[in-house]
């Protein structure tokens, strides 16, 4: 432990040197950084109402093309988004848990995928109308820019407690361009990309194709994938286009390698647990989607904006068991079909002499699940045990006014309705039934720009949040719905200030309040080897969430952001009669701190040190078992060499400098101990991007 201090102290101490030196390497730079000039304003769409990152009357963040491919691993997207506090990253390594992100709490229940937070990637959803999220179609070599809306949007984008994740890929650029990408690392990882696209007349394209290949740090962990992502916009004229997405995802293995107890860990941190070996724990995922997005400026003052889209899923999945004690097998196989559209109309004129925005907008969203269910007979499909049709349909109404009361005092409004209905037919038992979750969820915001580098802003928000349709599986029998399983409600109180300063600067600081009512909460029954949820009465969350973005000369920035959440429960008895008032919600760290150290140099060199600090945390709702705090440091370097129409660029990157041992991933109140799921000790990668632009 000391040895490990005196090495992040050495880190940090190299770092600040790197800072005190970097305006002397930049040579003819150096002149500029006297000079009073600001961070340019970033325009976040994410809101509905489009608009400075700053003049948002709720805490929003976001990431750019650089902080998300150059140079990165692009492993996952917890690599780019640790920058935005409020966020906990998890489950970075294991493909077959796909990652796990929660906003204030939001998420970190989830046994698997992303829950709470609303993802959606160039305006087609990335969440199912039952609240499940799953990002790994998302195509990193392809992303410009990702944009983190932090507390209940449910008034925004319906249910979705903890936030908005809203995502925009690449437009191709005005000379067409040929490129190709090839990453290895520790642990045989291999990625291999290739991208291209252009503007001809009225067409602008871009496609990315990329496969991986990774054995992984722990046994049982082989992954491969194939992705295929592309975007076409045709320019009607100039007030109107049209968006076609098309996305193909291949992913014949994901090996799941299982979580370990205390024990197992001391002994062989990179081991898999033994029931995953033995019933070959993983899944295979085939994916296909297809999105139309349609904009028109039919005046200066009014937008049109409508879209569509199907998504066909078929996913097999191995669990590390048999027949559980309700007689679900291991064995899944879905089948699902996820589909809709929707509209809004944009306003933009004089309310009683004062400038006003309206956007109103409906949104239909379909989710039609086929899902049968297997014994798993040691890695093999044995006799059927569940077979069930499950259907969700959410209906949606919104509107959104911002007004502005004052020049320098803005008012926004928020309402949506939303109705899901949720029906499942049980083809081999009694368990078909329905349920229909329905409420209205209101906002009010306000953002007084108090000066030119100040605006403080408080908002009211709210959110309900039904069960998934995995979350609704029933504790009691094989087949239907958990019928007592209600859906948790949540009121954010939020006050927080933020702004542009002279010194190329930017800083956000945010406070916030959340009541919960019916917190969804997950739990394993013994010998179940299932994760089913069950309702808290009432619980808690407040926190703080602050960054500072510095650039005290081009080329070089700083970012600082630290999370403070004390989350807990206030009246909670759980199924078996345990009472845990008062006790700490379990999966998220009290403190989070995280420090990065860019520089991009005229010559074409780069490079980027960061660290990760995550307090402590409990594992369960009991509050017996806590996990340590752990500090994670990351370094990569690059250069990019142009000559004519060549760009070439080769880079490197070390993780996990200080081999820190820590966990990848905490399962929240598992049974029998298995809670950790370790992560890579010291690993590296490197790589090559060859580019070619025509034209140039």
């Amino acid at each position: 432990m000391r040895r490990n201090a005196f090495l992040y102290a050495v880190f940090i101490a190299t770092v600040m040197l790197w800072i005190s030196v970097a305006p002397l390497a930049a040579g003819e730079e150096k002149s500029t950084s006297s000079e009073s000039y600001q961070l340019e304003e970033i325009t976040v769409i994410g809101t509905r109402i489009e608009r400075p990152e700053v003049d948002s009357p709720m805490a929003v963040g976001s990431v750019g093309t650089d902080q998300i491919q150059l140079g990165r691993q692009q492993n996952s997207l917890g690599e780019s988004l640790l920058t935005i506090p409020g966020l906990v990253i998890q489950s970075q390594y294991n493909y077959a848990q796909d990652l796990r992100i929660s906003i204030r709490g939001f998420g970190a229940r989830a046994s698997f995928g992303i829950r709470g937070i609303k993802i959606f990637t160039d305006g087609i959803p990335n969440t199912l109308p039952d609240g499940q999220s799953n990002v790994d179609d998302l195509d990193l070599g392809s992303t410009q820019r990702m944009e983190v809306i932090r507390g209940p949007s449910s008034s925004l984008h319906g249910p979705a407690a903890g936030g908005v994740i809203n995502i925009v890929t690449e437009d191709g650029p005005r000379h067409p361009f040929v490129e190709g990408r090839s990453t290895f690392g520790s642990y045989d990882f291999q990625k291999y990309q290739i991208k291209g696209g252009g503007q001809d007349k009225n067409l602008n394209y871009l496609g990315n194709f990329s496969h991986l290949s990774y054995t992984g740090y722990r046994d049982h962990s082989v992954t491969r994938n194939s992705l295929l992502n592309s975007k076409f916009r045709y320019d009607f004229d100039a007030s109107s286009d049209l968006t076609v997405v098309f996305n193909v995802l291949d992913t014949p293995e994901a090996q799941d390698p299982g979580a370990l107890n205390e024990r197992e860990v001391q002994d062989d941190r990179r081991q898999a647990a033994p029931r995953a070996l033995s019933f070959d724990a993983g899944e295979m995922v085939n994916q296909h989607k297809l999105g139309l997005v349609y904009r028109n400026s039919i005046t200066e003052t009014r937008q049109l904006s409508l879209r569509s889209y199907y998504v066909g899923r078929e996913f097999d999945n191995f669990l590390p068991f048999d027949v559980n004690s309700n007689g679900q097998g291991g064995s899944v196989d879905l089948d699902r079909r996820f589909f809709g559209g929707g509209g809004d109309y944009t306003f933009a004129g004089q309310l009683f002499g004062r400038i006003n925005k309206l956007v109103v907008g409906v949104e239909i969203d379909a989710q039609r699940d086929e899902r049968t269910r297997f014994s798993n007979d040691f890695g093999e499909r044995g006799p059927l045990t569940t077979n069930q049709n499950e259907d969700v349909t959410g209906y949606g109404a919104y509107l959104q006014d911002e007004f502005h009361v004052r020049d320098d005092l803005r008012l926004t409004l928020g309402l949506r309705y939303d109705v899901l209905d949720y029906d499942v037919e049980d083809k081999v038992g009694d368990g078909s039934g329905s349920r229909t979750f329905e409420q209205p969820s209101p906002m009010v915001g306000l953002l007084w720009k108090i000066g030119p580098s100040v605006n403080l802003y408080g908002n009211v928000s709210t959110s309900f949040e039904p069960p998934t349709t995995t979350e609704l599986a029933n504790p009691l029998a094989a087949t239907g719905f958990n019928q007592s399983l209600e859906a948790q409600t949540a009121t954010n109180y939020e006050v927080g200030i933020k702004g542009l300063l002279p010194a190329k600067s930017r800083y956000e600081v945010a406070l916030f309040h959340i009541d919960l009512e019916d917190e969804l909460v997950p739990f394993e029954l013994a010998g179940s080897g299932q994760t089913f949820y069950e309702n808290a009465g009432e619980s808690t969350r407040n926190g703080l969430e602050a960054s500072l973005v510095i650039q005290p000369l081009a080329g070089l920035t700083t970012t600082l952001t630290y999370t403070y959440s004390d989350f807990t429960f206030d009246k909670f008895r759980d199924v078996n009669g345990n009472v845990f008032d008062g006790n700490k919600t379990p999966g998220v760290p009290d403190n989070q701190f995280y420090a990065d150290v860019s520089y991009f140099h005229p010559t074409g060199f780069y490079a980027s040190a960061n660290i990760l600090y995550a307090g402590s945390f409990f594992a369960n709702n009991a509050n017996t078992v806590k996990i340590d705090s752990h500090t994670v440091a990351n370094f990569r370097l690059g250069y990019i060499h142009e000559t004519g129409g060549w760009e070439i660029s080769p880079f490197v990157g070390f993780n996990n400098i200080f081999n820190e041992k820590y966990n990848d991933n905490i399962r929240i109140n598992a049974s029998f101990g298995r809670y950790f799921e370790p992560a890579p000790e010291f690993n590296a990668y490197g790589g090559i991007t060859v580019r070619y632009n025509f034209g140039l």
